[in-house]
């Protein structure tokens, strides 16, 4: 692998990188905030890129099929909130059942398994086309560039209102927020809701830059999720420590940092059939790292004080 093949593969890394940054902010909710393990990402991600097509293809601006995907994306959170706290179904297996319909579902919108939504024939605001030599408006790492920074503000703002502090309650400590008063079932449901939103605007963004939407894009998400949220905060968590909006960034850079190391290892000529397995692995280790740290590194403390005469 040469470096001039590296440095021209890199913009396109990049872009990726940010757009499977935003699906790795909402896996923040539900995993750091909510302190819940979704897998409904697996299907809302591709639900959110199966709508978005689906509306271009019949005639719709892409910002209304983006509003419409980022809808769908919610309506998913909504049933795997619903399946977990109106049914009593634990959160992980609500996430599997909903996930599960949703492939069905992407199938039944779609028609078909795939469908193409090229830059060539639809107005998208986002494509892999969009790299280079276009206006710099329309660079797709400055579109989504601002896409991640409008979110991030966004969220910032609306966790620090009554409704977004009660979601951040309910995950930190579910039975002190209960002896407060709050609702935990409708924080719960309501951080699902958002979660999916995001992973869906997600899924529409990255069908316009692939050109298409396949039923099975979003096949491993929540791992990809994993990844950005837990390397960012292994390669950042010093640098970008304190307050929400700076937790969030370092997600959306694990994202970029995940998709270099992905690229990279792909020029280096590794199998494809094998990259699944290495995102798997990456997860494992850095998940394995804080217990490794105290339990091989860290020194036991000695109680007790000095002894008397």
């Amino acid at each position: 692998m040469s470096l001039t093949t590296f440095l021209n593969a890199m913009p396109g890394a990049i872009a990726q990188g940010l757009i499977w940054g935003i699906m790795a902010i909402g896996v923040y909710i539900t995993y750091k905030v909510l302190d819940i393990a979704d897998l409904t990402v697996d299907g809302s991600m591709c639900t959110g890129g199966a709508v978005c097509a689906m509306m271009m293809i019949s005639g719709h601006g892409v910002a209304v099929s983006l509003i419409v995907a980022v809808l769908a994306g919610m309506l998913a959170g909504l049933v795997t909130g619903i399946f977990h706290t109106f049914m009593g179904i634990p959160a992980i297996l609500a996430g599997i059942l909903t996930q599960l319909s949703l492939y069905s579902i992407n199938l039944k919108i779609m028609g078909k398994a795939n469908v193409a939504l090229s830059a060539r024939n639809y107005d998208v605001l986002v494509s892999l086309n969009y790299i280079r030599n276009v206006p710099f408006y329309k660079n797709t790492i400055l579109v989504v560039g601002i896409f991640v920074v409008v979110l991030i503000a966004v969220l910032y703002w609306y966790f620090g209102t009554e409704m977004g502090s009660g979601v951040r309650a309910t995950g930190n400590n579910l039975n002190m927020a209960r002896a407060q008063g709050i609702n935990t079932n409708f924080y719960k449901v309501f951080g699902l809701v958002i979660s999916n939103g995001i992973v869906a605007l997600s899924g529409a963004l990255l069908a316009q830059y692939q050109g298409f939407a396949d039923v099975n894009m979003a096949r491993g998400a929540i791992v990809i999720g994993l990844a950005a949220v837990i390397i960012g905060q292994a390669v950042f968590g010093r640098l970008l420590r304190g307050n929400f909006a700076l937790k969030l960034l370092r997600v959306a850079l694990g994202g970029i940092i995940y998709y270099i190391v992905y690229q990279t290892v792909i020029l280096a000529g590794l199998d494809p059939d094998l990259l699944k397995m290495l995102s798997a692995v990456v997860v494992a280790i850095f998940l394995a790292l804080p217990y490794w740290k105290a339990k091989y590194f860290t020194k036991p403390s000695v109680k007790g004080g000095n002894g008397h005469a």
